[in-house]
């Protein structure tokens, strides 16, 4: 998509920002990096890797000497919304990375070994039974944030982690002992679906978010292997794609049942140099997702304009757009299922050079439900709600019209409603 100038100019300022992302978390971290034990409330937050698959690190992320309420801050989309760039990467630059090697299958032995115990038959020839793993399942499943102290095998490593999909973390180190200080508070529905080692992923999914279990705590149990029958860590990269896509299928069964909105209605919003606008038009439910990154915005040095879309019979293959595509995507369709309405939807998204660092497709997912609950603009076609759109979209039209495909068939074609 962009070329990585962080790679190439390594804090040196050749980008001319007025801030530089590498140098803004290197001043965290080196306060925690000679550490080679802490103890801190986790938000509760794990992390699943994906270098090395099947074999790969996870665990806890845990910042030093914090507790109570105030870790939800640290990784919790709600409560990071109203913080600015810096803040936010000040806060999770803290964020330490537990880690310790573990095979993906490792989740269903683990599951084993549990009930054996349950049973009374411990200790069975083949059961995984990785102390690291079974206490990182155990603080994924929290509501709430659970004290954890954790001693490592050496130093931590001070370095960064940070990409597009994931929000950014901090230093690193390698798990010698990992143990929570209290009991972790776990929803009822949580703890039954966990139990449920014969339900499918996608049924305790759905089963969990229509309870209200948060996406982002299905996440964190889906992607440390506690959903399914078949279980296994998913790295929490795939992970969030993953459920995005799930309950964005799910609410989308229904919404396609529905009647369509009764006016084309434009919302707008702007959230960390990322400026939205969603057009809902009355007619069978597609969507478009159209991305344009201004030079200058995150490891972008040149213009880069890009789309997708699906068709009312829903995404074929894997989105060009990747994980923000899926985000979008559920916002909409969480939108839509509450009005009981469907349409076909038009999202142009500009990455502004405001947006410096890069924070994660929960974002993109924010910024849109954000959008959806600030009330639109009525239009009485969609030509004039596109002069709109473009009045306010920095790219000239004539560089991004040829991406707008769907919205070219609202134009253009007639349905046979307009007829009756």
């Amino acid at each position: 998509m962009a070329m990585n100038l962080c790679v190439t100019c390594k804090g040196k300022g050749l980008c001319g920002r007025e801030h530089c992302p590498i140098l803004e978390r290197f001043e965290v971290v080196e306060t925690i990096a000679p550490a080679d034990s802490l103890f801190g409330a986790s938000p509760p937050s794990v992390f699943v890797g994906r270098k090395g698959y099947p074999d790969i690190f996870a665990g806890p992320l845990v910042p030093p000497n914090v507790g109570g309420s105030e870790a939800r801050h640290y990784d919790d989309p709600k409560e990071l919304l109203g913080r600015d760039i810096g803040e936010i990467i000040g806060l999770r630059s803290q964020l330490v990375r537990s880690y310790t090697r573990m095979n993906v299958k490792d989740a269903a032995s683990a599951t084993k070994a549990k009930n054996a115990r349950g049973v009374g038959d411990a200790g069975d020839e083949g059961m995984s039974d990785n102390p690291a793993l079974l206490t990182s399942q155990e603080l994924a499943m929290a509501e709430l944030p659970v004290d954890t102290e954790v001693w490592f095998t050496r130093p931590l490593n001070a370095t960064v982690a940070f990409d597009g999909m994931l929000m950014p973390m901090g230093p690193a180190g390698e798990i010698k002992k990992i143990t929570l200080t209290e009991n972790p508070k776990v929803p009822r529905k949580v703890d039954y679906l966990v139990s449920d080692t014969d339900s499918l992923a996608a049924d305790a999914i759905r089963e969990l978010y229509r309870h209200d279990v948060s996406q982002h705590h299905i996440t964190r149990i889906f992607s440390i292997g506690l959903l399914g029958a078949e279980r296994k860590l998913v790295p929490t990269r795939w992970s969030i794609t993953a459920i995005d896509d799930m309950i964005g299928k799910m609410l989308l069964d229904n919404v396609r049942d529905y009647p369509e909105v009764r006016d084309i209605t434009l919302f707008t919003a702007e959230k960390f140099g990322n400026h939205f606008e969603i057009l809902l038009i009355p007619r069978c439910f597609s969507f478009e997702l159209v991305e344009i990154w201004l030079p200058d915005s995150v490891w972008s040095d040149k213009l880069w304009i890009g789309s997708d879309r699906e068709e009312y019979s829903g995404k074929k293959g894997y989105s060009s757009l990747a994980g923000g595509y899926y985000a979008a995507r559920t916002s909409v369709a969480e939108y839509l299922h509450a009005i009981r309405r469907q349409a076909t939807v038009a999202i142009v998204r500009e990455i502004l050079p405001d947006y410096w660092a890069p924070l994660g497709v929960w974002v993109i997912r924010e910024a849109v439900r954000d959008a959806l609950r600030s009330g639109g603009v009525t239009f009485g076609s969609v030509d004039s709600a596109l002069r709109e759109i473009s009045s306010r979209i920095r790219t000239p039209y004539s560089e991004w019209k040829g991406e707008i495909q769907l919205l070219d068939k609202c134009r253009y074609q007639r349905t046979i409603g307009e007829f009756v």
